[in-house]
């Protein structure tokens, strides 16, 4: 069998007979980390399925239950009740509407988005890795299905001669390239990425089931009208995302926050909002300290 290495230089040679890495960073963002003294390893991943089914025929969270249902519920989790201004009309009229926070669906979500993490902390621990950098996480529903599947992938680096992480767990962030020597640069370390999900229910009632459909509010005058219960909901899921990251923190700072609202509507004015927060949890270890330029690696002369 001809040797396939045979005329080429010693130097490439090596090359090929040495163990190779897999990364999912760019050219530029390769690049740069190699200027930071960050060597990739690995591609590493995580990934979790999780089923739920609050929303299907029979679940119990549909039109016609009970609407108070702050028993399943954390002690402090957001609530607010709407009541029907007009009296008895008929069976079909609805004289309840809440807000409702849906402590349940954090806590699940949570559980999934948390376990596809570990997964790939696992794969990069295994690889002696200082850090996890350019993490993509994504998260997708299988349509009328009730399941949710979560996803990480990141490219596992080590430290040119750094010491072990602390703990013996890697640090995470979803920087690499520019932004990540730009935070550095600063004085900003990233230790983990860090994410939330608030997720609030809307029951309508009378008054916004009207206003929803584009009709007039019964009862009320004709013109614009704020839909008062679904602006507050609104307002709420953000802000409970903010304080669900904030628990996260432990102190250090949020840098590249990223907020993202998903809507389900229901029936008629009933609705489901999400609300996922996600940014880089870093702390300040020196004052800004400029990097040194980077060597050209194209010269135009």
């Amino acid at each position: 069998m001809t040797d396939p290495t045979a005329g080429l230089p010693e130097a490439a040679v090596r090359r090929l007979e040495s163990s190779a890495f897999s990364s999912g960073l760019t050219v530029p963002d390769f690049a740069a980390c190699l200027e930071l003294g960050l060597q990739p390893v690995a591609l590493v991943q995580g990934f979790c399925v999780m089923r739920w089914g609050w929303y299907g025929a029979g679940s119990g969270f549909m039109r016609g239950a009970s609407p108070y249902i702050g028993g399943n519920q954390a002690p402090g989790a957001y609530s607010e009740t709407y009541r029907c201004p007009h009296g008895f009309v008929s069976n079909e009229h609805r004289m309840w509407g809440q807000n409702i926070e849906q402590t349940w669906v954090e806590e699940a979500w949570a559980g999934g988005y948390n376990a596809a993490y570990d997964r790939m902390l696992e794969e990069a621990t295994a690889l002696g890795a200082h850090g996890v950098i350019g993490v993509v996480d994504r998260v997708s529903h299988l349509v009328d299905s009730g399941t949710t599947e979560f996803h990480f992938l990141g490219t596992a680096v080590t430290v040119q001669g750094g010491p072990p992480p602390a703990g013996g767990t890697p640090w995470t962030t979803y920087l690499a390239g520019q932004r990540l020597t730009k935070s550095i640069e600063a004085g900003f370390m990233p230790i983990a990425v860090v994410a939330a999900m608030a997720s609030v229910r809307v029951w309508a009632y009378c008054m916004t089931e009207y206003l929803m459909e584009g009709a007039r509010s019964w009862g009320g005058p004709t013109g614009s009208h704020q839909v008062e219960q679904v602006s507050k909901a609104h307002m709420a899921v953000r802000q409970l995302a903010r304080k669900h990251v904030r628990q996260l923190l432990g102190g250090d700072a949020l840098h590249g926050a990223r907020l993202a609202v998903e809507r389900r509507e229901l029936s008629q004015g009933d609705e489901v909002m999400d609300c996922t927060l996600r940014g880089n949890r870093m702390c300040r270890f020196k004052d800004f300290d400029p990097v040194p330029a980077p060597r050209p690696t194209v010269r135009l002369s």
